[in-house]
């Protein structure tokens, strides 16, 4: 049977932007979600935090590659997101790496995304990427 956290992350990456009425399958109507971007409150404005970031991609998919349960109602997923973005990296396929913590009841109750927000998006942008890139060879 598998653990809480592999079967929360096989229903997870099957959502999409046609899916995302089946949040409330893996989320508690109060779940308190928070990446390095923003911060949010409750079930539906989760579900419109992730509308708003399917709206533009043009692919995205979650490969998830670790499953730590660290006690029975919390614990930590390893995963690698690949997405294209029209405006983003010249449009090519952008995979990066994060972690996810997670405390759960019945459902999750708490996520918490953890990933370099430069690597996200700010490293895809024509100007600011360039910078950016010139600033982490300087300083490796």
């Amino acid at each position: 049977m598998p653990s809480f956290l592999q079967s929360f992350a096989e229903r997870f990456a099957a959502l999409d932007a046609a899916s995302l009425h089946r949040l409330d399958e893996l989320y508690s109507r109060g779940v308190s979600f928070q990446d390095p971007l923003h911060r949010v409150e409750g079930l539906g404005e989760l579900r419109r935090y992730f509308a708003s970031l399917y709206a533009n991609v043009q692919e995205l998919r979650y490969d998830f590659h670790g499953f730590d349960e660290v006690a029975p109602d919390h614990g930590y997923l390893r995963w690698t997101l690949h997405y294209r973005h029209p405006r983003l990296g010249g449009g090519r396929l952008i995979a990066l790496e994060g972690c996810s913590h997670l405390r759960w009841g019945e459902r999750v109750e708490f996520h918490r995304d953890y990933f370099d927000a430069g690597a996200l998006l700010y490293e895809h942008l024509p100007v600011m990427g360039g910078v950016i890139g010139w600033l982490k060879r300087r300083l490796a």
